[in-house]
């Protein structure tokens, strides 16, 4: 049977962590853009990775784990450089979009690691598997944002 560890208990906060840092990120660019299709798209993400937030919180107290809240370095570094490029970028918007992508590329890569753990609870591997699928699709889907762009 499987078994919520220490381990997978950090695992998961250092997931919610990014989902935090991805939540401010998409907040920034929905900020940052004009293009109202953009814009909502920036938000949209932007609301999405707060409800993964709040289900990975309880997801992680569900097993008597610690939340842990708070803001990583890369995460700041990254809405730094978008900010960065806002402002020297001739195309801001194509910018946001190109860094969002490589933002969610990071996440899947993110989602797959703690999904790779043998000894998730049946309710967390699930848990991940929708968000990673979401985002997945939302990285499919955002070819086209990418010729409006």
């Amino acid at each position: 049977m499987s078994t919520y560890t220490e381990q997978v208990g950090e695992k998961l906060n250092d997931l919610l962590e990014k989902t935090y840092d991805a939540e401010r990120g998409f907040k920034k660019a929905a900020d940052n853009v004009e293009e109202g299709h953009l814009k909502r798209y920036f938000a949209q993400k932007a609301q999405e990775r707060y409800d993964f937030g709040h289900a990975l919180k309880s997801e992680i107290k569900q097993f008597g784990q610690e939340v842990e809240k708070g803001d990583s370095v890369a995460g700041k570094a990254h809405r730094s450089w978008m900010d960065i490029k806002s402002l020297f970028s001739s195309d801001d918007e194509e910018a946001m979009l190109e860094e969002a992508i490589k933002g969610e590329k990071k996440a899947i890569e993110a989602y797959d690691e703690v999904l790779s753990e043998s000894n998730l609870p049946g309710s967390t591997e699930n848990l991940l598997q929708q968000q990673r699928n979401k985002i997945h699709t939302g990285l499919i889907n955002i070819k086209s944002l990418e010729d409006i762009a």
